[in-house]
């Protein structure tokens, strides 16, 4: 009888092996390297604290809505208005460009997993990032900001952005 069992229980171990060596070490992220979104969020509303602020991104002669989130970060991003900026294509998912100075970091999250739309600031290097793709979690991606819908679709060309506090 033992190899009966013995011979029902191997199948399984083999697959369990199989999928565990499939497995993406992700022991040194970077900027290059996703790793999972770890569990549990941190929240970058403020009690007490101004309300999100609305601007507006001139792409390609369109005027896309956009809505900063009240963050240190977002404030500061949001002091530095009106910009406009130079884009450039990173990983044919985000639009990226070098602000003026570095931004205000305090409170923020090791890291993102930017959406769709997403407006966020990446400190390594000190760059406002724009996605209109999907992307993975990066450490350093400071999300501060979404866009309306229409907004993805008109970056994805785009050469340049104008971005001011919406009136």
């Amino acid at each position: 009888m033992i190899p009966t069992a013995f011979a029902r229980a191997l199948p399984a171990a083999g697959l369990l092996l199989a999928v565990t060596a499939c497995t993406q070490d992700s022991s040194s992220p970077s900027r290059f390297t996703p790793r999972e979104t770890p569990t549990g969020t941190a929240s970058t509303t403020i009690s007490g604290a101004t309300p999100a602020i609305n601007i507006r991104l001139t792409i390609n002669g369109h005027h896309v809505a956009a809505t900063l989130n009240d963050s240190a970060t977002a404030r500061d991003f949001a002091a530095q208005l009106p910009l406009t900026l130079s884009l450039r294509d990173f990983n044919q998912a985000e639009k990226i460009a070098d602000l003026p100075r570095e931004l205000s970091t305090t409170g923020a999250p090791e890291g993102a997993d930017p959406q769709v739309g997403d407006i966020a600031y990446y400190e390594p290097w000190g760059t406002l990032a724009i996605y209109y793709g999907e992307a993975p979690y990066y450490d350093g991606v400071i999300r501060i900001g979404h866009m309306a819908d229409e907004g993805p679709e008109q970056l994805a060309d785009a050469d340049e952005v104008t971005i001011e506090a919406a009136s």
